[in-house]
């Protein structure tokens, strides 16, 4: 459910007390371990963390007037979602978030390519996840992604 929203700060005041409460905490957990050189922002109406152009201005191939996307949250009706690119996009990382997954969490691992669900709110694995934003700096993110789009 995209929002309108043109700030993280507005995102978050739309949303009901127990999601603003949930999100806020994902917010913080990801901007205390993300890497330097990532920059937050609104991107396809969620809050999201991207290499801005400033670092990277070929920006994203899809279009390139847009920063390159990495990491995005997003309240859905049904669920709270994180969107790792990183994840989509390396295969090692993947492995690792995948095998660590139920060590930290009491819930079954609900992923697509890149999206993590989570339906119980309860049961986000914020440890897991603060150690998922701390392994991938931008040049890495920005090579993997150059990477994938010579293939």
């Amino acid at each position: 459910m995209p929002s309108s929203a043109t700030s993280i700060e507005a995102y978050l005041a739309a949303l009901p007390d127990d999601r603003r409460d949930v999100m806020t905490r994902l917010r913080e957990v990801i901007d205390a371990a993300l890497p330097p050189g990532f920059e937050p922002r609104i991107q396809y109406g969620m809050p999201s963390w991207v290499v801005p152009l400033s670092r990277y201005p070929k920006g994203y191939h899809c279009n390139p007037t847009d920063p390159l996307p990495f990491l995005s949250i997003a309240s859905q009706k049904n669920f709270v979602a994180l969107y790792h690119m990183g994840m989509y996009a390396d295969a090692e990382l993947l492995a690792w978030f995948q095998a660590e997954y139920p060590k930290h969490a009491r819930t079954k691992l609900d992923m697509g390519k890149s999206c993590v669900r989570f339906k119980k709110v309860a049961d986000i694995p914020y440890a897991l996840i603060s150690e998922l934003c701390g392994r991938v700096t931008p040049d890495a993110w920005v090579s993997r992604y150059e990477a994938n789009l010579a293939r």
